[in-house]
C-alpha cells in the first residue's frame, strides 16, 4: 500500500471508483422511482451518499482490491468484486438500519445499488483489460523493413491447451518479456481462429513465410503431446529459421505444480522421445501412501530419488530414506528439507546387505510401503565384479524382503529392469533372480510385486550425460555399435508408473511399463549433436567402439514363453502368473541362493556365473 501511494494510477483508480459508487447509488434511486425522484428521496440520497461512498471504498481497501493492475483483470478479480460489493451493501444496510431505523427507506434501492455497482465496477475493469489486450495483440505487427532486431515478439507453436496457457500467463504477468504475435498449428480447423485475441496464422509449413512477414524474434514451443517424429520436425523447422527457440516443460510438470511458464527452457533430448504425460489414479495411490510410512531403498539414486519426489506429492506421514552412499543420501535429504519443504523423514545410512540394520529400521519405524530401488546396475562394472551382483542385488534384496515380511509391510515394490529378460550379462541375470525371489514369500501377508522397464533418460548410468560431456569437449561421441537399440523413458515417468503399478498388485506379479519404440543409440547421438547446434560427422564425429562386456544389441521387455496381459492403465502390462509348483521351486531356489552366497564370499566369479545359469534358464552370455 505504501508503494501504491507513490503511484499516480492508484489515485486515479480510487477516484474513478468513488465516482462509480456515487453514480450507482444515484442510479438506484432513479430506477426505483422511475426517474422521477420525490423530494424526500432526494434528501435520503444526499444524506446516505457519504456513508455509501466511504463504506464502499473502505471495503475495497480492506479486501485488497487496489493491489492489482486493472489491465490484468481476470475471473478471480471479478469474483472478489462480487464478494466485496455484497459486503459493502450488507454494511450499508446495517448502518442505515442502526442510524435511521429504515423508516421510509426503500429496500429495493439497496438491491439495485448492489447490482449497478457490480455491473459498473466490473465493466470498467473489463474495458481496460480489453483495451490493453487489443493494443498488445496488434502493436507488435511491424512491416518487415522496420522490424526491431532486439524485440521480443514471440511465435507460439501449438494452439492447444499448452499454447493457451503460455499466452494467458504472458498477458497476466507484468514481468515476462515476450509479446505473443501468433500461433501456428497443423490442425487446419484452427486456422484463422484466435486465442485470447492472438490469431492462429498457419501450419508448420508456413513457418518461413510467417517469420518473414510478422516480425518474429523468438519461437516458443508449446506442444502438450507429440511423437518423437513430430517433435523432430518442429525442432528442425525452428533451426532453419535461425531464430532462438525454447520449449515449455511437459504438461505433467505444469499440472503437478512443479513449473510454470517462467520455466521455458532449451529443448532437451527428453522432448524428442515424444512420451505422452502419465495419467495417474491419484485416489488409489493416496490409499497406500497418504498418511502412511514409506521406506525407499537406494533413495539417492536416479530412480530412488525421483520415487521420493513423487511419493512426497501424496503426503506420506513419514519417509524412511535408506542409501549406502553418504553423498546421495545427503543430497536427497537437502532437497526434501529446503526445496520441497518436507521435514517428516528419517535418514538411514547403510547397505541393504546389513540384516541387523534393516531389522532395526523396520522395527523402529514400521513402514507400510517399501520401494526397493537399491541395486548395482552398471553392466560392465557388475560383469567384472559378479560377486557384488549376488551380495547386493540378490541377497541384499532378499534381506529387505525378509524384513518386510517379518514386520508386516503392506506393499513391497521391486524396481527391476528390461535387462532381466533373456539376460546376457551378470547384472540382468541377478535382477531376474531378484524377480524370482517373490516366490519365496508366496504365503506372506505382504503384497510383493516387481516393475520392469527400460532405460531412463538422464539417470546416472544413461548414455545421455556421457554424450553431453563428449559434445562439450568437441567430440568424438563413442557409440558401441551402429545398430544397438534401447528403450527409453523419462525418470519422472518411470517413477510415476512405479507408483501406479503399486496399487494394482495382488501378489507376485511382474508389471511391465510400456516403453514405446526402441531408439537407436547412434540416432540418439546425432539428435544430441543437433540439439547442441552442431552437425553430426562434421562438427562432432561419432566413433563406434564395439559392444562392451555383457552388452547385447537390443533389449526386450518380455522373454519367449512369457504371456502378458493389459491392465486398466494404458501404459502398464502384467505378466501372467507362472503355473510352476511354487513350493518345490522355492526349496530349489533357497539351495541355489545359499551356494551363490558362498561363491560370492569366496569371490569366485566362475562359480557365481554357473549358479546364475542354474537359476535363470534363459541366461545366455553369448547374446
Amino acid at each position: 500500500m505504501l508503494h501504491n501511494l507513490r503511484n499516480a494510477n492508484f489515485y486515479f483508480m480510487v477516484l474513478l471508483d468513488m465516482f462509480i459508487f456515487a453514480v450507482a447509488f444515484y442510479g438506484a434511486y432513479l430506477f426505483r422511482f422511475d426517474f422521477d425522484l420525490p423530494a424526500y428521496a432526494t434528501t435520503q440520497f444526499l444524506e446516505i451518499l457519504k456513508y455509501s461512498v466511504v463504506i464502499k471504498v473502505s471495503v475495497f481497501f480492506g479486501l485488497g482490491l487496489y493491489r492489482g493492475m486493472w489491465r490484468y483483470t481476470g475471473l478471480r478479480d471479478l469474483w472478489h468484486i462480487l464478494e466485496a460489493t455484497f459486503l459493502q451493501s450488507l454494511i450499508l444496510v446495517t448502518i442505515v438500519l442502526y442510524k435511521f431505523g429504515f423508516g421510509g427507506f426503500s429496500r429495493g434501492v439497496f438491491i439495485i445499488d448492489w447490482m449497478l455497482t457490480v455491473f459498473m465496477i466490473s465493466g470498467v475493469r473489463v474495458l481496460i483489460r480489453s483495451f490493453y489486450s487489443y493494443r498488445e495483440g496488434n502493436g507488435s505487427n511491424y512491416p518487415p523493413d522496420s522490424c526491431p532486431v532486439a524485440g521480443h515478439n514471440a511465435l507460439i507453436i501449438g494452439a492447444g491447451r499448452a499454447g493457451e496457457k503460455v499466452v494467458r500467463e504472458i498477458m497476466g504477468s507484468g514481468h515476462l518479456r515476450f509479446a505473443p504475435v501468433g500461433f501456428i498449428d497443423n490442425d487446419p480447423t484452427k486456422r484463422g481462429r484466435t486465442i485470447h485475441g492472438i490469431p492462429v496464422l498457419g501450419s508448420l509449413n508456413d513457418l518461413p513465410n510467417i517469420i518473414e512477414n510478422k516480425c518474429i524474434n523468438e519461437i516458443l514451443i508449446a506442444v502438450a503431446e507429440a511423437s518423437g517424429k513430430q517433435m523432430r520436425e518442429i525442432i528442425d523447422s525452428c533451426k532453419e529459421t535461425g531464430l532462438p527457440y525454447k520449449i515449455l516443460p511437459g504438461m505433467d510438470e505444469i499440472i503437478n505444480g512443479k513449473v510454470g511458464i517462467k520455466a521455458l527452457r532449451d529443448v532437451s533430448y527428453q522432448d524428442l522421445l515424444g512420451r505422452s504425460p502419465v495419467q495417474l489414479d491419484t485416489t488409489r495411490i493416496n490409499q497406500y501412501i497418504s498418511g502412511k510410512t514409506v521406506l525407499v531403498t537406494g533413495c539417492g539414486g536416479s530412480i530412488g530419488s525421483e520415487l521420493v519426489r513423487q511419493v512426497v506429492r501424496f503426503e506420506p506421514a513419514r519417509l524412511i530414506l535408506v542409501d549406502a552412499s553418504e553423498a546421495n543420501l545427503y543430497s536427497i535429504q537437502m532437497e526434501l528439507h529446503h526445496e520441497m519443504k518436507f521435514h517428516e523423514y528419517v535418514t538411514v545410512l547403510g547397505s541393504v546387505q546389513n540384516s541387523k540394520l534393516l531389522d532395526r529400521t523396520f522395527e523402529e519405524h514400521k513402514p507400510q510401503t517399501v520401494f526397493h530401488a537399491a541395486a548395482y546396475k552398471h553392466v560392465p562394472m557388475v560383469e567384472r565384479n559378479p560377486w557384488q551382483a549376488v551380495n547386493n542385488n540378490i541377497l541384499g534384496t532378499k534381506k529387505v524382503m525378509t524384513a518386510a515380511d517379518k514386520h508386516g509391510v503392506d506393499r513391497f515394490v521391486i524396481v527391476s529392469t528390461d535387462k532381466a529378460v533373456r539376460p546376457t550379462n551378470i547384472m540382468g541375470a541377478s535382477k531376474r533372480v531378484t524377480e524370482l525371489l517373490m516366490r519365496l514369500f508366496h504365503n506372506s501377508k505382504t503384497t510383493f510385486m516387481a516393475v520392469r522397464f527400460g532405460n531412463v533418460v538422464g539417470s546416472s548410468g544413461s548414455v545421455v550425460p556421457l554424450f553431453r560431456r563428449q559434445i562439450e569437449k568437441g567430440g568424438p561421441i563413442t557409440v558401441t555399435h551402429p545398430n544397438v537399440t534401447r528403450y527409453f523413458m523419462s525418470i519422472s515417468e518411470a517413477a510415476q508408473l512405479i507408483l501406479q503399478a503399486g496399487v494394482m498388485a495382488k501378489g507376485g506379479e511382474i508389471f511391465i511399463l510400456e516403453m514405446g519404440m526402441p531408439v537407436k543409440i547412434a540416432d540418439m547421438a546425432r539428435d544430441l549433436i543437433k540439439l547442441s547446434g552442431k552437425e553430426p560427422d562434421k562438427d562432432i564425429e561419432i566413433v563406434f567402439t564395439g559392444l562392451r562386456e555383457g552388452e547385447k544389441l537390443y533389449e526386450e521387455l518380455i522373454t519367449e514363453g512369457e504371456d502378458i496381459v493389459r491392465t486398466e492403465h494404458e501404459k502398464i502390462m502384467v505378466l501372467k502368473a507362472d503355473e510352476k509348483d511354487v513350493v518345490a521351486y522355492a526349496t530349489e531356489l533357497r539351495s541355489l541362493l545359499q551356494n551363490m552366497g558362498e561363491a560370492a564370499n569366496n569371490f569366485d566369479g566362475d562359480q557365481v556365473r554357473a549358479l546364475l545359469h542354474d537359476a535363470v534358464a534363459e541366461f545366455d552370455e553369448e547374446g
